[in-house]
């Protein structure tokens, strides 16, 4: 049955006869997930997500549509690593440009970018974007709208018990066996500036891991998946209600 708030499945009639107060697009990537889960495993948790999120605000009135999902994002620390597809900021900030102007000119004054990728970063882009283009533009990081740690003993950065365990819940048939996987181990830079975290500069991966995953995955499972995804569509959903009731002219 056609969702009405997912654009990929719905009718020009229906669209038609719809006044929709804001559009989310879903922004993943294409990469390695250690060796238990696919390479479009941002783009479907993103899907996901954001699916169930207008679901939610859907129902309480609010009218959400959910773009189809840019599968492509930021991977220049990756290129040594095969079918990794990268885009580049200077990209991302052409297609967002595009995809606004095409809004604005449509009548719908509001874009969410769910981010789902942890390479990809829109506050600069969205910084330059924003006075070129009649629309308000935000982004939100799905992964850490909310507090993992109550859901997971080690969350992981990539591929780890979060990821894993949402992916269980989401798409079980793409996710092998947890004794396939690898650990996930990452090698800490020596740098203790960029250790610690208060110090940047983007990652090599092939350097920080051998298995192209961070965090360990070993104690995954649905249950704790379907928990955490229910925790942060509610949040999000109740965003995108007082995203689309707020004048944005007003404060």
């Amino acid at each position: 049955m056609a969702r009405p708030y997912v654009l990929a499945e719905t009718t020009w009639k229906t669209v038609a006869d719809t006044r929709y107060d804001v559009a989310v697009l879903p922004w993943g990537a294409t990469e390695a997930h250690n060796y238990h889960l696919p390479y479009a495993t941002d783009t479907l948790q993103c899907d996901a997500v954001a699916a169930e999120s207008a679901r939610l605000a859907w129902d309480r009135g609010a009218r959400v549509t959910v773009l189809p999902t840019v599968p492509f994002g930021v991977q220049t620390g990756q290129l040594d690593i095969p079918l990794c597809l990268n885009v580049n900021p200077t990209t991302q900030l052409v297609i967002l440009r595009d995809l606004a102007k095409s809004l604005a000119g449509q009548g719908i004054g509001k874009l969410v970018i769910l981010n789902g990728h942890g390479g990809n970063d829109f506050r600069a882009i969205i910084r330059e974007l924003q006075p070129q283009v009649g629309v308000f533009l935000c982004a939100i990081n799905w992964w850490n709208c909310v507090d993992p740690r109550p859901f997971f003993a080690e969350p992981g950065d990539h591929a780890g018990e979060l990821e894993t365990s949402v992916m269980m819940h989401i798409a079980p048939d793409f996710v092998l066996p947890l004794d396939e996987a690898g650990p996930g181990t990452e090698k800490k830079s020596k740098i203790a500036g960029l250790r610690e975290g208060w110090a940047w500069a983007p990652r090599r991966w092939t350097a920080i891991s051998a298995d192209t995953g961070v965090g360990d995955p070993s104690a995954a499972t649905q249950e704790k998946g379907a928990a955490f995804l229910h925790a942060v569509s509610k949040r999000i959903g109740g965003f995108l209600v007082d995203l689309a009731q707020t004048d944005m002219n007003d404060g």
